[in-house]
């Protein structure tokens, strides 16, 4: 499901009815936990977050006029997604969300590298998401960056 859109309020004005309020407060969960230096924006077609170029002036390695990405929420076809390279990146979070879902939901954890997948929004861990969000500041996201991801090149 590709929604085009130039900002998250129009982003969420085009989503299906029983999308809306899911990713409503995704969003509003999000915003509330995140930490300062983020900056919300639409990002690869999704709600996201991201640190902008006035912190991070070299940008996302693969594009590096885009600002470097860290989370993002979408409406997919079969599900909603929380895209996070938090835990994608670092290991010890990974554990810790994935130990976290288990405690509080009954349901089984449908995640790939970076991406925790719903396909019921009445299922969504939305304060385990939110608290995911507050777990790195944006100096702690460009530091994990730089380590993982620009050392390679």
């Amino acid at each position: 499901m590709r929604i085009t859109a130039n900002s998250p309020e129009e982003y969420i004005s085009k989503l299906p009815d029983d999308r809306k309020e899911a990713i409503t407060k995704l969003r509003e969960i999000i915003n509330k936990n995140i930490p300062d230096g983020f900056e919300e924006q639409m990002n690869y077609g999704m709600i996201g977050w991201v640190i902008p170029h006035s912190l991070y002036p070299n940008g996302y390695h693969t594009d590096s006029k885009q600002p470097l990405p860290f989370m993002n929420i979408a409406s997919q076809k079969n599900h909603i997604a929380v895209y996070h390279s938090g835990v994608y990146s670092d290991k010890e979070l990974n554990n810790w969300f994935v130990n976290e879902f288990k405690e509080i939901s009954k349901r089984k954890l449908d995640m790939g590298k970076s991406c925790i997948r719903f396909k019921n929004p009445e299922h969504i861990t939305y304060d385990l998401i939110g608290e995911l969000s507050s777990k790195l500041s944006a100096q702690e996201w460009i530091n994990m960056y730089e380590t993982s991801y620009r050392k390679k090149k």
